[in-house]
């Protein structure tokens, strides 16, 4: 064979490969509006950078005709490319080549690349499009999953993991991506669930679509199993893109630092009006966060899930933060089961990959009620807790109005290793809410009253004076400075700054036990 025969067979092997299951089941994968997995690669890196490996790997299966159908590839394209610049690692499986399913072989590519990233010290990214378990291969299919599964817990902190659901994602397909750090699904045409509509109907007589039963709006509205929903792949794409921006190659480096235009000390007075002089009137908690930001600028997680808590990512200086917050514009900002937990999961991701956060506290409390305990507030509300007492990032912690209860503690309360807690001259810091607490300190009193309308009155204002405001817990020293709203962005600024280096640790263990 001479040299230049040689150069055209690997040229044709490479061009089989690209091709994956052939020009008419890419047409119609492109008929179904999604694109083919070589597609997105292009879209998702930067151009010129995708480099794969594993092209030529087939299939072991010699059972069921599958001995005579092998394609180069076997239904997942790996590889590593660079995203504005830094190196990721990334799968993405073929839905062309049969349907994606996952072989032992398809497994073996994606494990390589999986422990290339942890040894390099670069992001995962999965883009998923699956039938499942190819069934032909019965257990190696199986295992091969477990495979990844392994590979996923132990990449857990190490590098970031992001998962794009941009198609069919069933069984035990889902556990994968259930563990990365971020989900982003598409809608109308990416579905997640462990037993299909079919499967349902059969066992517990319920009719349901594969819409509702696990696509975008349920997952990021409902379960809270995915993270972002996006209207379509290359949105999916793009935010991938974006989200990488905000975090470290791995747990050993710092996010990227961006040069900014928006002056650091800009000082902010439309804060001076943001909460309401009534304690029951509800604002928008996303106001502070954007008007602080670097260039107002704010990417939301889980915006549709649990919404009295919002959390997300800003720029503060250039400096990547992670926030958390109350939203007193839904359900007053309580903490509940639901809010608990995509709390304490996002306050776990920021920990572990040396993200600062800045806390906004405005919380009356735990929300009551009979379903909240027998749903498990105690447990889910010590999740957050936990997370927060554990977390040895630089921790600053906003008070804008109420700090409550047990849920002030919670909170990133100074008693649980905080490093500044500001607070705005409208902060009431207390037990409870001065109605509650008079009712409770006064009642006997209030029951012999003449008017005890007007004696309710006198008593609420003398608590409210004396404890629903920051000064008692500044006198104390929980609460290091009481600033100006005006003055947010800039304090906040000055104060992660000085938290630059800090060092902090946890006692020697092989883990905690969080309340799962």
């Amino acid at each position: 064979m001479t040299r230049d025969e040689m150069h055209d067979k690997l040229r044709q092997r490479q061009e089989a490969s690209r091709l994956g299951g052939g020009q008419r089941a890419i047409d119609r994968q492109h008929e179904r509006g999604k694109l083919t997995a070589r597609e997105r690669i292009d879209a998702l890196v930067d151009p010129g950078t995708f480099r794969e490996l594993d092209a030529f790997v087939t299939h072991d299966c010699q059972d069921f005709g599958m001995a005579d159908k092998k394609i180069p590839g076997d239904g997942v394209v790996t590889g590593y490319g660079r995203v504005d610049g830094r190196l990721v690692y990334l799968f993405a499986q073929d839905f062309t080549v049969f349907g994606g399913s996952l072989s032992g072989a398809y497994s073996r590519k994606v494990c390589k690349i999986m422990d290339l990233a942890v040894r390099n010290g670069a992001p995962v990214l999965g883009l998923n499009d699956s039938g499942g378990a190819r069934i032909q291969e019965g257990v190696v299919s199986l295992g091969g999953y477990a495979d990844i599964f392994l590979r996923n817990t132990l990449a857990s902190g190490v590098v970031p993991q992001l998962s794009a659901i941009l198609g069919p994602c069933a069984g035990g397909a889902v556990y994968s991506p259930a563990m990365t750090d971020f989900i982003v699904m598409v809608e109308k045409t990416s579905f997640m669930f462990v037993t299909g509509p079919d499967v349902i109907k059969t066992v517990t007589h319920e009719d349901v679509t594969k819409e509702e039963l696990g696509g975008a709006s349920t997952h990021c509205g409902t379960s809270g199993v995915a993270h972002f929903s996006v209207p379509d792949e290359l949105a999916a794409l793009a935010l991938l893109r974006e989200l990488l921006s905000y975090l470290p190659q791995n747990n050993l480096e710092e996010a990227p630092r961006l040069a900014t235009e928006d002056p650091v000390s800009r000082v902010c007075p439309e804060l001076d009006e943001l909460v309401p002089l009534s304690a029951n009137q509800p604002y928008d908690i996303t106001e502070l966060i954007t008007a602080v930001a670097d260039e107002g600028r704010f990417l939301e997680v889980q915006a549709d899930y649990a919404g009295n808590v919002v959390v997300g990512f800003c720029r503060l200086g250039g400096r990547s933060v992670g926030i958390i917050a109350n939203q007193p514009a839904h359900l007053a900002g309580v903490l509940d089961v639901s809010s608990s937990v995509k709390a304490a999961r996002f306050v776990q991701f920021c920990d572990a990959f040396n993200i600062p956060m800045w806390v906004i506290e405005d919380v009356p409390g735990f929300l009551p009620g009979v379903e909240q305990e027998h749903g498990g507030i105690i447990k889910h509300g010590a999740k957050l807790l936990f997370a927060f007492c554990e977390a040895t990032v630089p921790k600053i912690t906003l008070i804008t109005r109420k700090a409550y209860g047990g849920a002030y503690c919670v909170m990133n309360s100074k008693h649980i290793r905080a490093d500044f807690n500001f607070a705005w001259p409208t902060a009431e810091i207390a037990v409870m809410g001065p109605d509650g607490a008079v009712n409770i300190i006064f009642r006997r009193e209030l029951a012999a009253a003449e008017d005890p309308v007007a004696r309710k009155a006198e008593l609420v204002e003398e608590y409210r004076e004396k404890f629903a405001n920051p000064y008692r817990a500044a006198e104390l020293g929980y609460v290091d400075e009481v600033i100006l709203p005006r003055d947010t962005r800039a304090r906040l600024i000055e104060a992660f700054d000085s938290l630059e280096n800090k060092r902090d640790s946890n006692p020697p263990k092989k883990h905690g036990n969080i309340p799962l």
